[in-house]
């Protein structure tokens, strides 16, 4: 694994509520994280960003109820390009419990709600890196 993990955070589709995001951002930079923040961004953009930045985390943001509508297609599109098996994929936001499951029965390898902690966050991610580096 690279010693220094790089995520690229977008947020899906055209919600503008953008703070929870910013601060997610934030975070992972001071946890020594490269942060490539590309605001809002659909599926495909999102993917190609992925590819051209040789990220190894995605994270998308959801609070406008996009989340399912949008967000299996950026799962579908990240197999299409090859990139779902290299890549970490999460969401996070405000959706309903049962959404939350849903999206990671399309394939998002975590799913962060509201009440998520910055360190659970940052632990999370780092564990899905190293356990996606393992497959």
């Amino acid at each position: 694994m690279k010693s220094k993990i790089k995520v690229l955070l977008s947020k899906l589709g055209l919600d503008v509520h953008n703070r929870g995001i910013i601060t997610v951002a934030k975070e992972l930079s001071n946890a020594g994280m490269e942060v490539v923040y590309i605001g809002n961004a659909l599926p495909r953009q999102i993917v190609s960003a992925a590819v051209q930045e040789s990220v190894d985390v995605v994270g998308v943001s959801s609070l406008g109820g996009a989340h399912l509508t949008l967000g299996s297609p950026l799962i579908e599109e990240a197999r299409r390009e090859g990139v779902k098996e290299k890549v970490v994929f999460v969401i996070g936001g405000v959706f309903a419990p049962q959404d939350a499951v849903r999206l990671g029965e399309v394939g998002f390898d975590g799913v962060f709600t509201p009440g998520v902690t910055r360190d659970e966050i940052v632990s999370s991610i780092r564990r899905l890196v190293e356990q996606k580096a393992k497959i």
